[in-house]
């Protein structure tokens, strides 16, 4: 019984006597850190919203300054750049006569459709990733998604619908406060 115990004392002696790290000074560790912005500078980013094989994704697409929900739209309808396209993203905005528009108000934005959404070819995935981006773009009141008002105007029809873009992508309708 003795010789357990003194094999374990000699055992527990040499794992506590130290760690195997020599007293060593400062040794060079490589380039210094980049990537990383510089005080008082401002990165600023569009979110755009493109379809995956997966449903919506949001990309933020570096820009030189803020943008509203007019400019965020361009950049939409302009397509995904050669990056978000090798990433399997592509848009379901389909073509039409005339570009959807877009202006913001106090937390709310008015989405223009040059066409009504019952002619938009397959225009589910696309009237999403249009209001999608319009709610992710600046808006003056400081709201951002889900708190964003749409409301989408659709040509040759009457009235409007309010919807609002959630963190998934998805599009929910307002209720009306009546």
């Amino acid at each position: 019984m003795r010789r357990p115990v003194i094999a374990l004392t000699a055992l527990l002696a040499a794992s506590l006597a130290g760690c195997g790290i020599g007293a060593t000074g400062p040794a060079p560790a490589g380039p210094p850190a980049s990537g990383l912005r510089h005080p008082g500078s401002a990165d600023y980013y569009a979110q755009l919203y493109f379809v995956s094989p997966f449903g919506m994704q949001a990309v933020a697409r570096r820009v030189k300054s803020p943008v509203g929900p007019q400019q965020a739209l361009d950049l939409l309808l302009a397509g995904p750049d050669p990056a978000e396209r090798a990433r399997g993203l592509i848009t379901e905005v389909p073509a039409m006569p005339g570009r959807p528009t877009a202006t913001a108000g106090a937390g709310a934005v008015d989405l223009y459709l040059p066409v009504p959404v019952a002619q938009m070819n397959g225009g589910g995935l696309g009237v999403s990733q249009l209001v999608c981006t319009a709610a992710g773009a600046e808006v003056p009141g400081g709201k951002q998604p889900p708190a964003v008002d749409v409301r989408v105007h659709e040509a040759h029809t009457q009235g409007t619908w309010t919807v609002r873009c959630n963190a998934a992508g998805n599009v929910i309708p307002v209720p009306s406060p009546t």
